[in-house]
């Protein structure tokens, strides 16, 4: 990382400078390099970076090297589609260490005819290939897995019983992987249909609430979404708590793709979308792709200007509602350090002091005393209690307590009210149920009326008198002496049938009807629309219910993956914080040393 940093240091320089390095004086007819004048840019620019001369010097032709090349790999790229790639050899397999390998190909032929050149030119009888930390598929094209002209990919030697074992895994892993995002939207689709017509204790199904834990209504095609991404979102988590990151990575993008879906306003409103940014850029930096850097850059921007519409100016919005900061502070933590690791990969060390000074003031308040958690604990707290309402207080022993306390309390009270609430809501649908309207369209209507009983009979009733006067209609469209003018034509009773109930007994439109169809009534004509205009409760809530073996057992497996923990989020040890802290300081000392 050390060596980026430096050659990003440079590139800024000669950009600014408007220093071509693979145009004379530094690049000589044959490609060769200009020694003279390299030598003088090295002894120029060293001190500025408070480097050594030779270590400036090496990365100076390193970057004019790459000019070169990637020069004349972008002329052939656009004369003849032929992509130049850095192969990244086992070290066993090279005859000089310190020279660069080279492969032109098309890119859109398959890995595979690529990993036969590669063990054919280089002796390598099989071989895998990573791109940016990911393992490339032998049966999709290069271009189609992010492969461009001048990508740098990682040639990995594999041996014969390592081929055989690592076919057998990646197939396994690719098909549980496929599975797990499968099942997962499988399971959260199924409780995103479900309305709580029915008990919830034998059949659950999910409410979004607010930061205060309060029912949000939302409409029903937004909601779906918004629990799909979540749904998708905390299963990546649980993959993280694991450490299994690049699983964890597909499920988060999945939800990002969900999140999409929703509202801007909703967006806004909570910290879930900042959240999966910040988790999403977090496994890029477990998984070393920092050839993402850019997608990572965008994220964490996002996740800012999220945090700041949902929190407000200095978190104004969030002391409102919560009375405290302290819990949200490790989301800024890591917001922080993220933003001073990628100003540190682009070269820009003042920036990215300037962040990491943020980080470990934020990073002193926010770790934990052992000797206060252990007291907490003692009291009966559990540890994440402790670590929450610690930070909540500041480290204050005698608020904290104080604070979970009453934290419990209202968790408590927001259960019962729950309780209630839902007790409420069964005893009406059972009431109009024994009306005789079904519970299912109780449940719905009971939606649409907020929960007033008079008001959902209301609906259920307008709709009921609909539904029968349509009926008559049908029956009266369907009177004997039409479809008896209509045999007389020679057409059959059933397309007559039809034909009249399609045009509302109106013989005329009816026999121009069968008439433009050879007499016959095709089932598309037949079929009902597949979208509903009728402002019944039916037309935006979901028409059917899920209770199968299968799908109740998709059900619990998705649950299982959310955390009973409305703050789980929140509740980091920031152990591999402190890791990346020390890293960081490490390479910014070793920095401001040479300077």
């Amino acid at each position: 990382m050390a060596e980026q940093n430096t050659e990003a240091k440079l590139k800024n320089l000669l950009k600014q400078e408007k220093i071509y390095l693979w145009n004379p004086p530094y690049t000589d007819d044959d490609n060769q390099p200009g020694q003279q004048h390299m030598q003088e840019l090295a002894n120029r620019y060293a001190p500025l970076l408070g480097l050594l001369a030779p270590e400036v010097s090496v990365a100076l032709e390193s970057i004019r090297v790459l000019a070169v090349k990637r020069g004349k790999g972008n002329k052939m790229f656009r004369e003849t589609n032929m992509a130049t790639l850095e192969l990244l050899l086992p070290r066993d397999s090279k005859k000089d260490p310190k020279a660069k390998t080279y492969l032109e190909t098309r890119l859109d032929v398959s890995l595979q005819q690529l990993m036969d050149r590669i063990a054919e030119e280089f002796g390598l009888k099989h071989v895998k290939l990573i791109l940016n930390g990911k393992t490339l598929s032998a049966d999709q094209p290069l271009d189609q897995q992010g492969v461009k002209n001048h990508s740098k990919v990682m040639v990995l030697k594999v041996s014969d019983a390592e081929w055989k074992q690592q076919l057998t895994e990646d197939e396994e892993k690719k098909k549980n992987q496929n599975e797990s995002i499968q099942r997962t939207q499988k399971g959260f689709q199924i409780l995103s249909e479900r309305d709580g017509s029915e008990d919830p204790d034998a059949t659950p199904f999910l409410e979004i609430g607010d930061q205060k834990g309060n029912p949000l209504n939302i409409p029903h095609k937004e909601k779906k979404a918004l629990i799909l991404a979540m749904g998708f979102h905390e299963k990546g988590r649980s993959l993280m708590k694991k450490k299994q990151y690049e699983n964890a990575l597909c499920h988060l993008l999945q939800a990002d793709q969900q999140f999409s879906q929703c509202g801007s306003t909703l967006l806004s409103s909570v910290d879930n979308f900042a959240v999966l940014q910040l988790d999403i850029v977090w496994c890029y930096r477990a998984l070393e792709a920092l050839s993402c850097l850019e997608d990572g850059r965008s994220r964490l921007q996002r996740a800012e200007e999220c945090f700041l519409k949902c929190y407000g100016e200095h978190q104004q919005r969030l002391l409102r509602i919560k009375g405290n900061t302290g819990r949200e502070d490790v989301l800024f933590l890591r917001l922080y350090l993220l933003q001073s690791l990628m100003f540190y990969i682009e070269g820009d060390d003042r920036q990215a002091r300037a962040q990491l000074s943020r980080v470990e003031s934020l990073y002193s308040r926010l770790v934990l005393d052992s000797e206060k958690m252990a007291q907490l604990m003692s009291l009966g707290f559990t540890d994440r209690e402790a670590r929450l309402g610690l930070r909540a207080c500041q480290g204050d022993l005698q608020e904290a307590a104080i604070h979970i306390s009453n934290r419990r309390q209202e968790q408590e009270d927001l259960k019962q009210r729950e309780r209630q609430r839902r007790r409420t809501r069964m005893e009406a649908i059972s009431t109009l149920s024994e009306l005789g309207f079904s519970r299912r369209d109780a449940a719905r209507a009971l939606h649409h009326a907020n929960g007033d009983v008079d008001k959902a009979y209301g609906i259920l009733h307008d709709s009921s008198q609909a539904a029968q006067a349509s009926n008559n209609n049908s029956e009266s469209a369907l009177s004997p002496d039409k479809v008896q003018q209509l045999l007389y034509l020679g057409f059959e009773r059933d397309s007559s049938e039809a034909a009249l109930r399609l045009t509302g007994g109106d013989v005329q439109s009816a026999t121009q009807l069968l008439l433009d169809n050879q007499g016959f009534v095709s089932a598309e004509l037949l079929s009902p629309p597949s979208t509903s205009s009728s402002s019944s409760p039916s037309s935006e809530e979901p028409s059917t219910t899920s209770t199968s073996p299968e799908d109740t057992e998709l059900v619990n497996e998705v649950l299982e993956d959310i955390s009973h923990h409305e703050e789980d989020y929140l509740d980091l040890t920031l152990e591999e914080e402190s890791e990346l802290i020390a890293a960081m300081k490490t390479y910014l000392s070793r920095e401001s040393t040479l300077s």
